[in-house]
């Protein structure tokens, strides 16, 4: 008899990923030695490549633990754990030090847990996301991981595209979570197996295989706007419309980061089209793009003269749009990190101040 449905799809979907991490590694460019360079030092001296799961001990996570414990050794990966202690909560420290005992119950190897101090930049929920990434990244860097796994699912993806809609920050939030991300030379260190998989999945898969699982008060306190989101706002969606709401989202997710991805490649396009020989952008030349590529290439110069991406929201690039299109004689438009953007002889100038 084979493994119970559940238990059947997460280890498909996590086979697919390393299948995927392998051919990402085969495909890196050649050595002096004429072999492929792996992101694991080890990989280099002809040991296999490692991949880490980031585990809270919830049952999306613990499920994805147990399925890379399954899938990896069959295809030559040594599979580890990294939980994060945000220290949020009293007794963090202990919950992190049992979700290291279930791991070590799964024989991954390595398994850490990893003590992070969250700030306050943002709000909560931010200031835990970038904390708990900048903790992944420096136990991937010091481990040498070819990739970090990550437990978000279908329903996490549908709650994302919600959120970017209440934003109103354009089609590339509503593109929700990538399959693959990871910063600056850091290109597709993250994986997503179950952005295909509902929770309801994950969590039948550990009730089937016995697994202990840790249900974070912070998902049901209506204090954080995910959590109020996930209990009330998808729920009165799927009263209104029927059932089929989060697959639809997910749908959208997908749809609009593949528009997204198209208008990103024009615009690196069309930007040295609109510059002069000096590299400054001229306004007429952006005025006679499509305003979807021009905003993207505002975005882009923005980004570049040292504005955090992360802080630049589309009512920004409004602003320095209007230097293009409305242009009335108005002054310099003051930009995160310091950045000013204006309208000077025909030219547009963005610069650090």
């Amino acid at each position: 008899m084979g493994p119970h449905p559940a238990v059947a799809a997460i280890r498909l979907a996590v086979r697919r990923v390393l299948h995927d991490i392998l051919t990402d590694l085969t495909e890196l460019p050649q050595t002096r030695s004429g072999a492929a360079p792996c992101a694991d030092p080890r990989s280099r001296a002809g040991g296999p490549p490692l991949v880490l799961v980031a585990c809270s001990g919830g049952a999306d996570s613990m499920a994805l633990a147990s399925a890379l414990a399954f899938e990896a050794p069959k295809l030559g990966i040594r599979a580890g754990g990294i939980t994060v202690d945000h220290g949020l909560q009293d007794g963090s420290d202990l919950r992190a030090a049992e979700v290291v005992t279930r791991m070590t119950a799964l024989r991954l190897d390595p398994v850490e847990s990893v003590a992070v101090r969250v700030g306050r930049g943002g709000g909560p929920e931010a200031a835990a996301r970038d904390a708990r990434y900048g903790a992944l990244d420096e136990a991937a860097d010091r481990l040498g991981a070819a990739a970090v796994l990550l437990g978000h699912t279908r329903d996490d993806q549908a709650e994302t595209v919600l959120l970017g809609l209440a934003r109103g920050s354009g089609i590339r939030s509503l593109s929700g979570m990538a399959e693959k991300s990871g910063g600056p030379g850091r290109t597709n260190r993250y994986r997503r197996p179950f952005l295909q998989v509902d929770r309801q999945t994950a969590r039948k898969a550990c009730m089937v295989q016995s697994l202990p699982v840790w249900d974070d008060p912070h998902n049901t306190d209506p204090a954080y706007t995910r959590s109020r989101l996930r209990h009330e706002g998808l729920p009165a969606l799927e009263k209104a419309l029927g059932k089929g709401v989060v697959e639809a989202l997910a749908r959208t997710a997908q749809l609009s980061r593949d528009d997204a991805d198209a208008l990103d490649s024009w615009a690196a396009s069309a930007e040295t089209g609109v510059r002069d020989d000096d590299g400054r952008l001229e306004c007429a030349k952006l005025y006679a793009l499509p305003p979807a590529v021009r905003r993207r290439v505002l975005r882009r110069a923005v980004v570049a003269a040292g504005s955090p991406a992360g802080s630049l929201f589309a009512r920004h690039i409004e602003e320095v749009d209007r230097l293009i299109t409305g242009w009335r004689g108005q002054g310099a438009i003051n930009l995160p990190g310091r950045v000013e953007a204006q309208r000077q002889g025909g030219r547009l100038v963005i610069r650090q101040g």
